[in-house]
């Protein structure tokens, strides 16, 4: 999750809303891609979740990761984040490591990226015997047994989520992601992407399908994670059907985040509660956490962070449906976004591949997929036959950005491995419970030995 932004200049009336977002449009040529990805640090002697303080923390593995050149984030006498040259590591709720990258050109760039991170990590974390799993639940510990981080929202969306939904703590402290975050033109180009990014981010749900077990057993489910959120917050969840509708752009997105209850407000190095309260009511002075006072640009920006559908607006979009997973894994997945809506013919094709789905439809596919991922039913066929067409036009797509990584190879490379999910019809998911009925005989300690970064 983002940190707070900077205060920015005063927000006298909502259309200085619209007019923020709308900036967020760049030409074509100033496209960029930004790769997310948590992952869940563990202890190598009894594979038990990091703590914050001790000397085999999160603090001290931060701390550690600064000989790299990254700078420290506090937030009070905590470390609570790094940075360096326009990239960010920082934690979720429940100790979560998440690298933000920086804005990069390529694909290349994104992976070589995420590459030289878990590097970084891998040094650090085994001079502390620590270790590092992607996946998209926490595959043993029980939820009273993960750390708290010591940031301040947190506290708050700890105190607020049991009143909107039954998993929202889930969510916050054992779940972890891969996501990407992409440009658009201008208000048309930003409404066609964000109709491909809801109606097909269940897809990529299912493409990257990775969190079939919960405290040392299977769960019945493909992406955990992904059924985790049909029961966080219905407020700021979901597939915001508002996106298909006629009409649709920045305002109304806009108006639907100002109904959106807030969390908090940041002031003066601290975090107030305003959970449930209107950003409608902040505007016209009337919060009840400030009373008489107004928001800025920083405050709105905060806001937008604290909604979480399929696919997010800002001042650009982020696609959030995937589990997190392995290091090709976390490549694959802006490949995969960078393929369908950066080239001019796949984004075309894609939003004609979803144009005639109904938004019955599409709830369903969301309802589904956590389940059965691929083999959800879909129309005469399943997701596994739509998973094929949009990993084509994917392809197709990389191919004609033609960006090649000076040894001959383009973007079309970190496909493969979707390429071979769609060709075997296999999930990452499949391939864990296969292994946990066969060589593992249900002893999950086998898959922090052989997936671990």
């Amino acid at each position: 999750m983002s940190g707070v932004q900077a205060a920015g200049e005063p927000i006298e009336d909502r259309r200085q809303l619209v007019e923020w977002m709308a900036e967020g449009g760049k030409p074509k040529a100033d496209y960029r891609i930004g790769t997310e990805h948590e992952k869940f640090g563990f202890r190598l002697d009894d594979l038990g979740p990091v703590p914050y303080d001790g000397p085999a923390g999160i603090r001290a593995m931060l701390e550690g990761l600064r000989r790299f050149g990254w700078g420290p984030i506090y937030e009070g006498e905590h470390i609570i984040a790094l940075e360096q040259n326009g990239a960010s590591i920082s934690l979720e709720p429940g100790g979560q490591f998440e690298l933000s990258g920086a804005p990069l050109e390529t694909v290349h760039g994104t992976c070589g990226e995420v590459g030289t991170h878990l590097e970084q990590v891998r040094a650090v974390a085994g001079e502390l015997g620590l270790g590092f799993l992607g996946l998209g639940f926490s595959p043993l510990w029980k939820r009273d047994e993960v750390p708290i981080m010591p940031k301040g929202r947190y506290d708050i969306m700890r105190s607020y989520m049991p009143k909107r939904g039954k998993l929202g703590l889930d969510m916050m402290l054992r779940t972890s992601t891969v996501q990407v975050n992409l440009d658009f033109s201008n208000e048309a180009d930003m409404v066609r992407k964000m109709c491909a990014a809801i109606a097909l981010q269940p897809v990529a749900t299912a493409l990257f399908a990775n969190s079939p077990f919960t405290e040392g057993k299977p769960n019945g489910y493909q992406s955990y994670r992904a059924h985790i959120w049909s029961d966080t917050d219905p407020d700021r969840t979901g597939m915001i059907p508002f996106v298909f509708d006629q009409g649709f752009g920045f305002e109304r997105y806009v108006d639907w985040a100002l109904d959106v209850p807030m969390y908090f407000v940041y002031r003066d190095g601290r975090y107030i509660d305003a959970s449930g309260q209107s950003f409608r009511d902040f505007l016209a002075g009337r919060l009840p956490a400030l009373p008489g006072e107004k928001p800025h640009l920083g405050d709105w920006s905060a806001h937008l962070t604290t909604l979480f559908p399929e696919a997010r607006l800002k001042r650009y979009i982020e696609m959030r449906g995937a589990d997190g997973g392995p290091w090709n894994r976390l490549c694959a997945l802006p490949a995969l976004w960078v393929g369908l809506i950066y080239a001019d013919d796949s984004l075309a094709a894609a939003l004609d591949l979803v144009k005639d789905w109904s938004a019955e439809e599409r709830d369903a596919l969301r309802a589904g997929v956590p389940r059965l991922a691929l083999k959800t039913p879909f129309r005469k066929g399943s997701v596994l036959d739509v998973a094929r067409e949009v990993v084509g036009i994917a392809e197709h797509g990389l191919k004609q950005r033609a960006a090649d990584n000076g040894m001959g190879s383009d973007e079309t490379m970190f496909l493969d491995i979707l390429k071979r999910t769609v060709d075997s019809g296999r999930t990452p998911a499949d391939d864990l419970l296969e292994a946990y009925h066969g060589r593992w005989n249900g002893d999950l300690t086998h898959l922090f030995k052989e997936h671990a970064y």
